[in-house]
Parts: structure tokens; sequence; C-alpha cells
């Protein structure tokens, strides 16, 4: 692999590597803003079918009818928000390959001009530490980040509706009050363990076979 150490800076090279730069960040800026748009869009449905079930209670109460309306809506907002939860864990994935590609080509700006260095805020380094300071100007990410993550309300959301509507089947079944607190209880947390475990195994797939290619000096030394 050749590098650009012994390249003039005053070649076209900077300005297609720049050219590139602004292409990812381009892509970066889409993926982020369908991520808020998804989870808009989630949270969107979700709120119109608790104004339709308040409306529906209110004018036929918790009887027949509004266990058949329930059991209508609830499994579409369930669809909307599994759909949208893997769909944010592929734009998680994706806005991490763009870090990397965009941690490649300030590399290559460095080694055009190393004078720079001092100067780059984030990392030039494609290794997880140089991934994470892109990402949040931290070498680690704590447990408050990764709750406050998209991915994770939406998960923690769907597991509640999930157990709204074991509910609402036990309720139509004619469980009593004991039996459909305990099921819908079970069924969010195994909810919530399932979706975290696929979320996790889709995130180690991806991570597996990546090998960085421009390691910082410390990550290098561990390698070796």
């Amino acid at each position: 692999m050749r590098e650009l150490k012994g390249v003039d800076a005053g070649t076209p090279h900077a300005q297609f590597l720049a050219t590139e730069h602004w292409s990812l960040l381009a892509t970066r800026s889409m993926t982020w803003q369908e991520i808020f748009s998804r989870t808009g869009t989630y949270l969107t449905v979700l709120s119109a079918v608790v104004v339709a079930l308040s409306l529906v209670a209110n004018a036929a109460g918790f009887g027949s009818e509004f266990t058949t309306f329930a059991l209508l809506v609830l499994p579409v907002v369930l669809l909307v928000g599994f759909g949208t939860y893997f769909r944010l864990i592929e734009a998680d994935i994706e806005d991490a390959w763009l870090i990397i590609g965009m941690n490649r080509l300030r590399h290559a700006y460095v080694e055009l001009a190393p004078e720079l260095e001092p100067y780059f805020i984030a990392s030039h380094h494609d290794d997880p530490p140089g991934i994470w300071t892109t990402y949040s100007f931290r070498r680690h990410i704590g447990v408050t980040h990764w709750l406050s993550g998209s991915p994770v309300v939406v998960g923690v959301i769907n597991s509640v509706v999930t157990a709204v509507l074991a509910a609402v089947v036990c309720e139509a079944a004619g469980a009593g009050d004991t039996l459909r607190t305990l099921v819908a209880s079970a069924t969010a947390i195994v909810t919530a363990v399932v979706l975290g475990f696929l979320g996790l195994r889709k995130v180690h797939e991806v991570s597996r076979s990546y090998q960085p290619r421009f390691p910082s000096d410390k990550a290098r030394r561990s390698a070796g």
C-alpha cells in the first residue's frame, strides 16, 4: 500500500481527498436525517394509535370492541417499530463506516502536510479509539451514551408495546389480572433481550472482520 508522505502537497491529491471527504460528510448528514425521520415517524404512529385507543375506550368502554380494535392496530405499530429498530441499527453501522472513511482521509491529509496534525480535533486513525474520538471526542463510550441512543429508546418502546399487546391477547382469552400482568411483564423482558441480542449480533458480525489500516502507534504496539 503506497503512502502519501513523498507526494507534494501542491498536487491535486488534496483536492481529490477533500471532495471525497465532503461526499462522506453529506452522506453522514443524510444518514442522521433518516435516523431522526424514522424515529419521529414511529413515535407519531404510536401517538396516533394511543389517541385512537383512548377515543374508542371513551366511546365503547374497555369491552370487546376496544379489544378487537387494539388487536388490529397494535400489530401495525409493532411492525413499524421493529422495522424502525433494525433500520436504526443498520444506520448506526453505516455511520461508523463513514467515520472510518473520514478518519482515513484525515490520515492522508496528515501524510501530505504533517504540520497540520495538531490542529485536527477529530482523529486520523481508523482503529476503535480513533473512531470513538471522532464520534464523540472521547476514546471510550460510557453507559449513558449507549442508553440514550435511538436504537435503545426505540427498542424499549417496542418492548412496552409488545407487552401491551400480550396483555390485550390475555384479556381477549379471558385470563385473570395476575396472569395478564405476569405474561405482559415476561413478554416485555423477552422482547428487550431478543432485540438487544439481535442488534449486538449484527454489530459484531460487521466488526468481527474489520482490520484498521491506520491504527495509532499505541494500538500498533499493543497488537505487536
